[in-house]
């Protein structure tokens, strides 16, 4: 039985090394749900997709042309586009199969966006370091996954395509429309890994990220402070460290994480301390000097307030003549 929902896939590639791998992911997706692909690559790959792709998929540009991320470009593109009321996005790399799909849009009979948990299969050294920023997450307010599902009502005009970080910009649109955010640490996702170029090249772009979250960007600033600070007492060292796994360790344990992720993925822990230690400053300095590079171009919102959004989804509610 075919799921009552939509699956929009946002792409914009520049190559096409990957092509094989997703074409065979989208044979099996198109027996389970309804799928949309928002292809925002060039003519050339454009349409050499077109020719690939299963004939199931509909295959559609982008209709949102403004907006500095493509990614969220595309998204909003896909929802407009949707044929249902639950909207299931997911990135490139994500790998659903019919179980992980069902229990997510089942999540939607009493929720408006719905955030599951990605994991990398397989875990080359560079998707070890990056977990454990999701376990750091997972101990905190929540990681923020590659794939959600949404009801598209608690989206009506989407959301911003000049925030970089895209998810959380979704999100609070949500919850500034009244709408309920639910994530769902226990429903396990499986995510490619990037290869290691990328991997370098995102780190950065995931540090400036936390510009939108205040509390967050102060304690990662702070990172480098105490370390230079400690840097002649390798116990206080030695200590930091401990509390970086140990929180690493909590994330893992919650949410039932430890069927997902294996016993020693928070010892990586320090490593990605250590370089949002470093990154958080450079990432301020790009944000002072006009924004981070992605895509071509500079980026300087982070993400828009929750408040500025509250108080934007008030002003249309009570429309032009208020």
């Amino acid at each position: 039985m075919r799921l009552a929902a939509e699956y929009v896939l946002p792409l914009r590639w520049s190559d096409d090394a990957e092509l094989d791998d997703l074409v065979d992911y989208l044979r099996h997706l198109e027996r389970w749900i309804d799928v949309t692909v928002v292809d925002g690559s060039d003519a050339a790959l454009f349409d050499a997709h077109a020719r690939a792709f299963p004939p199931g998929v509909r295959h559609v540009a982008p209709t949102v042309s403004d907006g500095a991320n493509g990614k969220a470009r595309g998204v909003v593109s896909g929802l407009a586009l949707s044929r249902h009321e639950c909207v299931v996005i997911a990135d490139d790399d994500v790998r659903h199969d019919r179980a992980t799909l069902a229990a997510l849009v089942s999540q939607t009979t009493d929720a408006d966006l719905v955030a599951p948990q990605n994991v990398f299969d397989p875990r080359p050294w560079h998707a070890r370091w990056d977990t454990a920023r999701s376990l750091i997450n997972r101990a905190a307010t929540g990681d923020f996954p590659g794939t959600y599902a949404v009801r598209r009502s608690a989206l009506p005009r989407g959301y911003g395509v000049d925030a970089l970080f895209e998810n959380l910009e979704m999100e609070r649109t949500v919850r500034a429309g009244g709408g309920r955010v639910r994530r769902c640490r226990d429903l396990f996702v499986i995510r490619r890994p990037p290869t290691a170029r990328r991997f370098w090249g995102q780190r950065i772009r995931q540090a400036y990220d936390s510009q939108a979250q205040p509390a967050r960007l102060l304690a990662e600033l702070s990172i480098a402070p105490c370390v230079f600070a400690a840097r002649r007492h390798p116990g206080i060292l030695s200590l930091l460290a401990v509390v970086a796994v140990g929180l690493a360790e909590l994330g893992r344990r919650r949410g039932h994480g430890t069927n997902a992720f294996p016993a020693t993925a928070a010892l990586w822990a320090p490593v990605w301390v250590a370089e949002r230690g470093v990154t958080s400053w450079v990432a301020l300095a790009m944000r002072l000097s006009g924004g981070v590079p992605y895509a071509g171009r500079r980026v300087v919102r982070a993400a828009t307030p929750l408040r500025t959004l509250r108080q934007l989804a008030s002003d249309d509610a009570m429309g032009p003549g208020r």
